[in-house]
């Protein structure tokens, strides 16, 4: 028999976790076809299939999950080892792969990215931007961003901003135009900018004021599924937007944004990274989380 080589197992590994030979192909840096062709060696190598395919899923054979069982443990020390290694004499390599939230990211680049990449510069660091929130282990990440309530409980959380404030937001001209509102429920009179969520359902505007919570389904004709885009049309005129205070900072500062119910407006739990609590830190997120902390 032909030993399989130490790549030919970490593809077979990619696909069993991720279950996709797509998904596992692009984390691999690999095309679906050549990562297919590795795979079926290995299986051709050990006289056994390993996995099922179809054109929907992929799935694992008896003899392909005795094997996931017995060298995921191997390779996972393997990788600690490599890393530990790498980074005895102060120097970080590897890939680093963090979800989150447009959002999110946003604040990365503006505040943790300039100085890790400036003092880690063998890291390569892979940022995705997505709305939905993913299973970070699943889908090959190191850690995710999301705001403080949508961190899974199984997580260990850094926090990345001490706290996060939605405002309400419109232009003067249009406030000119609409008495302001004093209180949540004066917002069905309004023309509202609504946003949609990635699950598909319309966001509803969260207020409160010593104790008071009050849940408002925003009524008006136009719907975004993005803050930034909000801002843009309340800076438009085109009605009130509730959005985060980040997103609409520069606006309130060039005076095109006023923030109406300020009053209902109390800040909240900001952003937080996260990562598993039962898996070896690779060193690059080891080295990110440092520089969040200093921040």
């Amino acid at each position: 028999m032909k030993a399989p080589t130490l790549a030919d197992l970490r593809a077979f590994m990619a696909v069993a976790e991720h279950r996709s030979f797509r998904r596992a192909a692009d984390l691999l840096g690999l095309t679906p076809s050549a990562l297919s062709h590795t795979v079926r060696g290995l299986e051709t190598s050990l006289a056994t299939r390993l996995l099922h395919r179809t054109t929907r899923s992929v799935s694992l054979t008896e003899g392909g999950e005795q094997l996931l069982q017995r060298i995921g443990p191997l390779l996972g020390q393997l990788n600690e080892a490599l890393e530990d290694a790498s980074g005895a004499n102060g120097r970080v390599t590897g890939t680093l792969r963090i979800n989150g939230n447009a959002g999110a990211i946003s604040l990365l680049l503006r505040t943790v990215v300039p100085t890790f990449l400036q003092r880690h510069p063998d890291v390569q660091l892979d940022l995705v931007a997505e709305g939905t929130l993913v299973d970070i282990v699943e889908q090959g990440f190191d850690a995710g961003i999301r705001l403080a309530e949508a961190v899974p409980r199984d997580m260990v959380a850094v926090a990345l901003e001490p706290s996060l404030r939605f405002l309400a937001v419109a232009s003067p001209t249009y406030l000119q135009q609409h008495p302001a509102p004093q209180v949540p429920d004066d917002l069905i009179h309004h023309q509202c900018i609504r946003q949609r969520l990635p699950s598909g359902k319309r966001y509803r505007w969260e207020f409160s004021q010593r104790g008071q919570e009050v849940a408002i389904d925003a009524p008006g004709a136009l719907t975004l599924d993005n803050s930034a885009l909000m801002v843009e049309a309340a800076v438009a005129g085109l009605g009130i937007a509730y959005v985060p205070e980040s997103n609409a900072r520069r606006a309130l500062d060039e005076a095109a944004l006023l923030i109406v119910l300020e009053d209902w407006s109390p800040p909240g739990a900001g952003s937080q990274l996260y990562f598993p609590a039962n898996r070896h830190m690779p060193p690059s997120l080891r080295a990110f989380i440092e520089v969040i902390r200093e921040g």
